[in-house]
């Protein structure tokens, strides 16, 4: 008796992996289908001071 008990919780475990996975595909096509939201911010440059591999400094917009 006590296999057939761990069967059926293996079983429903296995059924809620399984809905969980499809319920998330569904999410991911429902986002693709709508794309990108207007909600995003927007990524801005990055500005300042810039360091090459070595560590040596130059500066992107001399005032000279």
């Amino acid at each position: 008796m006590a296999t057939s008990k761990s069967t059926f919780q293996k079983r429903q475990k296995e059924m809620k992996r399984q809905e969980k996975q499809r319920a998330k595909a569904e999410r991911r096509a429902q986002k693709k289908l709508e794309g990108p939201s207007e909600v995003e911010p927007m990524m801005e440059p990055l500005t300042g001071p810039l360091y090459d591999i070595q560590g040596n400094f130059s500066d992107p917009d001399p005032e000279n």
